[in-house]
């Protein structure tokens, strides 16, 4: 799943996982992801979200919601300007930094979808 408010970056790394045989799911805020995530979350291996997100929540408010019910999801959070943010990163969630590589998506949603808690 990608949390991430601009639409073309949204896209953008939409299209990197699909042309890799990865299914995506695209969200533009962490209410959006949370919603799916209580009526699909079996379906997700691994949520790619911006910290800094439109509406109440944030990236890390949706990490810390989704930790909660699914503890073996993986999370990797991403910024080009975290903020202090960074320090309220819930346990087992990774941060890769904007501008990030394609090579580091890819990475992190092969070892989602091989690790013991992805489907």
């Amino acid at each position: 799943m990608i949390v991430e408010d601009d639409a073309e970056l949204r896209w953008l790394t939409a299209t990197l996982l699909e042309e890799s045989e990865f299914d995506a799911i695209e969200c533009e805020s962490a209410e959006a992801a949370l919603a799916i995530m209580l009526m699909r979350g079996q379906d997700v291996n691994m949520i790619f979200a911006d910290i800094r997100l439109p509406g109440v929540m944030d990236g890390i408010d949706l990490a810390r919601e989704v930790k909660m019910r699914w503890p073996h999801l993986i999370i990797v959070l991403t910024s080009g300007n975290p903020g202090e943010r960074l320090a309220h990163m819930p346990p087992g969630v990774q941060f890769m930094p904007k501008p990030w590589q394609p090579l580091n998506i890819l990475m992190a949603a092969e070892r989602a979808r091989t690790s013991p808690g992805g489907r």
